[in-house]
């Protein structure tokens, strides 16, 4: 999975943090502050769906866009693609593992007990 741009990321925060598709001029107004184009978020958006990271749907003449994956699913994508540039998985893992916090740790055993249990 390819990392995001900083406009690419700033569109994905506004549509993972929608409950609905949104039209680009939406997506643009969530965006006002940064004082973008219309057509720049428009260009945005459809590399985005280019990419893979947001399907659209037709609305009459326009497209509502939404993301293809979480934002949770995305960063857990860039941590596995992270890993996989180690030569040695198991050390990254366990630096990884010693690294979090407490309350973090006992959310990753919780996960990883769930995973034994769904096999």
């Amino acid at each position: 999975m390819s990392k995001l741009g900083e406009l690419e990321r700033a569109a994905m925060e506004v549509l993972w943090d929608s409950r609905t598709p949104m039209l680009v001029r939406d997506v643009a107004e969530s965006l006002s502050k940064r004082d973008l184009a219309y057509t720049t978020v428009m260009t945005v958006l459809t590399r985005l769906a280019s990419k893979g990271f947001v399907q659209r749907e037709a609305d009459g003449r326009a497209w509502r866009y939404s993301p293809v994956a979480s934002r949770e699913e995305y960063v857990a994508q860039l941590m596995l693609d992270a890993l996989s540039l180690t030569g040695d998985r198991e050390a990254a893992l366990t630096h990884f593992a010693r690294s979090v916090s407490s309350p973090e740790a006992e959310m990753l055993s919780q996960a990883l007990a769930d995973k034994q249990d769904e096999t």
